[in-house]
């Protein structure tokens, strides 16, 4: 049985240039998530794919990325259905994993993604720091500054409630507790 997986990230996008395709390629079946994210593990209609997936059949999509966000979820599915006899085919990227050769391409493929994740992660450290280097603070901006405090701390000074000078100032009581104590 051939069984396609159709997925879209958000609600406004559309399903359809997928579902051609998948019909293109003769699919018996075709399981479609609409508006979920790849990166969730958790898709109602990923998982019914998955329960209906049995040895021989074979699981098409359009693209790579339609099936997993991740370089990792995506190896780790497809070790998964190869354990189950189960060969995967994407239309865009044409790997096909019933072959020697399309399982060669799909190992190249994850190692240059890895790669490709890695250099990311690299580039990105590189630039954090580089900004820390020239001054640039990173993080949540605190809620009081010290003309912003010594007002509060006058205040509470003067008798006014703790909920009284979180109001009075735009700040959560907690936040002030956390200077109060």
């Amino acid at each position: 049985m051939r069984i396609g997986y159709a997925r879209v990230s958000t609600h406004d996008q559309s399903l359809n240039l997928q579902r051609d395709a998948l019909v293109a390629a003769q699919c018996d079946q075709v399981f479609e998530d609409h508006g979920i994210s790849g990166a969730c593990l958790d898709r109602p209609a990923y998982n019914q794919m998955m329960k209906a997936l049995n040895a021989g059949d074979e699981l098409v999509v359009w693209r790579l990325d339609r099936l997993a966000r991740s370089v990792f979820d995506l190896i780790d599915t497809l070790h998964t259905m190869k354990a189950r006899g189960i060969v995967f085919r994407s239309i865009c990227e044409g790997m096909d994993t019933g072959s020697p050769f399309g399982e060669t391409v799909f190992v190249v493929a994850s190692a240059f993604a890895a790669l490709e994740r890695s250099i990311l992660i690299e580039r990105t450290r590189a630039g954090i720091d580089a900004a820390k280097a020239r001054g640039v603070k990173f993080g949540r901006r605190p809620a009081l500054n010290g003309e912003a405090l010594c007002e509060a701390l006058f205040l509470k000074e003067q008798g006014m409630t703790t909920p009284a000078i979180a109001r009075y100032l735009g700040v959560g009581r907690s936040t002030l507790y956390r200077y109060f104590v």
